[in-house]
């Protein structure tokens, strides 16, 4: 309730409403007739600043890959050293999700100079702390089976880890890194506003010699770069983990990638066997070349496809590393000035303007309550159309089309709209991260009311309620619980996601941590970092008492 509360607060106190888009309209007019016809540069300029985008994407997921896996295995109960250790690695994944990757951008253009390593180090970093926490949580829900009978046979904890752990982990490992992929794409544009290359650093060139058009057209390639990307990461999921690992009620463009896929061999079927009708599980007939002798499995369709995909992912990874053409003496010069340039950061100061950082940290609060709740509203009847057991099959279909095209717009590519529109300002940032939040919410409303128990629903309909009852008082209550967690999730990446969008002028305490480290006043750039971290951890706080309450 008292979140309920601030967020309608917040709403109102940052004047969204009717008259501030009435306000607006002529300015819209106006961008619309500035904007149209798109232009765009030409192909082979298209191709390079495509490919040195897609470089830095993959190489930054790759690093945060290989950075959060140690950190969530030393963050798990179940895997950690001691508990001291285990705590220190729970307070890096926390920092780590403060962090905004534009700050860290900037702290490495410092260092390394210009180029993609930045931009790579910025992404990698600024990761860790969504993928690290999702692997600690699949960690500690891991069957202790498999890892106690090799404990049985003498196995070291090392042993434990790689033998039973890693292979479990599998699953959570490609379907997080693959969506931590989709999100370093769709964030990469912002970086482009502090000298980073790639797409971004284009449209930000654009928009500040006013060439809407230029800017526009390269969004657009920008869009259809992350739907493809959509497309082909929900491929790589099913042909690296199978059918039986794509989500049931994936997006369409999961759902291409399993059409995509053949069915995976010797799969296991369910069939009815005798007069009661008993759902039994029926296994293939093991083929004649099987060697009960043989250790390491045949290499059949299935194996063959499989390793097809993984040298393709292998060969991105080269292709990558080389486009990002990477420099080893950039990098050891680089080295040697890291811990000079992170000196400058210390002691943390406030430079006289103390009380205009507190009142842009709240206004930066407002700005993600107010998206949340706006993105909430409005993704609510775009979420229960989405559900294929409440809407008709078309309408479901297409509202699922909907959701993953909203999905796929970066939200800096929104908040600029926004700012064009309604003017400079914390207004702007809130319809951004809200237009953002709708994505989010449609998507888990729809999986949620799909997922409802129909016993509920039908006991309710047998004592003669009407449909809207029905869906009132069963399905709706069945999702709460679920929505309101994810309500809390939202609004943790809302926070972060305020602090970006002051590049663009969309005011918090995004704006002042811009600017000051802009004019290196560096010990600022500290204490705007502290003042987040702090108000991340209220919010998971708050995350950890909704979701224990909700139970």
């Amino acid at each position: 309730m008292v979140l309920g509360a601030a967020a309608i607060w917040s709403v109102i106190d940052l004047r969204i409403n009717v008259a501030t888009f009435i306000d607006g309209y002529g300015n819209a007019v106006d961008f619309l007739r500035r904007t149209v016809p798109l232009r765009l540069p030409p192909l082979d300029e298209i191709w390079s600043m495509v490919g040195q985008t897609l470089a830095i994407v993959v190489l930054g997921t790759v690093l945060a890959y290989l950075l959060s896996v140690p950190v969530a295995l030393l963050a798990a109960e179940n895997t950690t050293i001691n508990k001291p250790v285990r705590a220190v690695a729970r307070i890096l994944i926390v920092v780590a999700r403060a962090m905004p990757e534009l700050i860290i951008a900037m702290f490495f253009l410092r260092v390394f100079g210009l180029g993609a390593l930045p931009g790579i180090l910025a992404l990698g970093l600024g990761s860790i702390g969504m993928m690290a926490k999702l692997f600690t949580d699949a960690i500690e829900e891991l069957d202790a089976g498999p890892r106690e009978a090799l404990r049985a046979t003498g196995a070291t904890n090392l042993q434990q880890i790689v033998g039973a752990v890693i292979p479990a982990l599998k699953p959570a490992m490609v379907a997080t890194t693959l969506h931590r992929f989709d999100i370093n794409l769709r964030g990469s544009v912002i970086l482009g506003f502090v000298g980073v290359g790639g797409i971004g650093l284009q449209i930000s060139a654009a928009l500040q010699t006013l060439n809407y058009r230029l800017g526009l057209g390269l969004m657009a390639i920008l869009l259809v770069l992350c739907l493809v990307t959509e497309l082909v990461s929900g491929i790589v999921r099913t042909a690296l983990l199978g059918r039986d690992y794509t989500p049931k009620h994936a997006t369409l463009m999961s759902r291409l990638g399993r059409w995509l896929t053949p069915r995976r061999a010797g799969r296991a079927t369910t069939g009815t066997t005798g007069t009661t009708g008993r759902a039994e599980r029926t296994v293939p007939n093991r083929p004649s070349s099987f060697d009960p002798d043989r250790v390491s499995p045949p290499w059949n369709g299935e194996r063959i496809r499989r390793a097809l995909w993984v040298g393709a992912v292998l060969v991105a990874l080269v292709a990558a590393l080389i486009g990002a053409q990477i420099s080893v003496a950039q990098l050891e010069g680089g080295l040697g000035k890291a811990l000079y340039t992170l000196g400058l950061y210390f002691p943390p100061s406030t430079a006289e303007i103390g009380d205009k950082l507190v009142g842009s940290m709240v206004e930066t609060l407002q700005m993600a309550l107010a998206g949340t709740l706006l993105g909430l509203v409005l993704a609510t009847p775009i979420g229960v159309l989405a559900a294929r057991n409440v809407a008709p099959p078309r309408v479901a279909a297409f509202f699922r089309t909907l959701v993953v095209c909203v999905r796929a717009i970066p939200g800096i590519i929104i908040g600029i709209c926004f700012v064009v529109i309604t003017g400079l300002g914390s207004t702007a940032g809130a319809l951004a991260l809200a237009i953002g939040a709708i994505g989010f919410f449609s998507k888990i409303i729809a999986d949620s009311i799909e997922e409802t128990d129909v016993r509920v629903q039908e006991a309710i309909r047998a004592s003669g309620a009407e449909a809207q009852q029905v869906f009132v008082a069963a399905t709706l209550r069945q999702v709460a619980p679920s929505l309101a967690s994810h309500a809390m999730h939202q609004l943790d990446n809302d926070l972060r996601g305020a602090t970006g969008l002051g590049v663009i002028g969309a005011g918090g305490i995004g704006f002042y941590m811009l600017n000051a480290a802009r004019v290196l006043e560096y010990g600022v750039v500290t204490t705007c970092m502290l003042m987040i971290l702090v108000s991340v951890l209220l919010v998971e706080g708050l995350a950890l008492w909704t979701r224990r309450e909700v139970k």
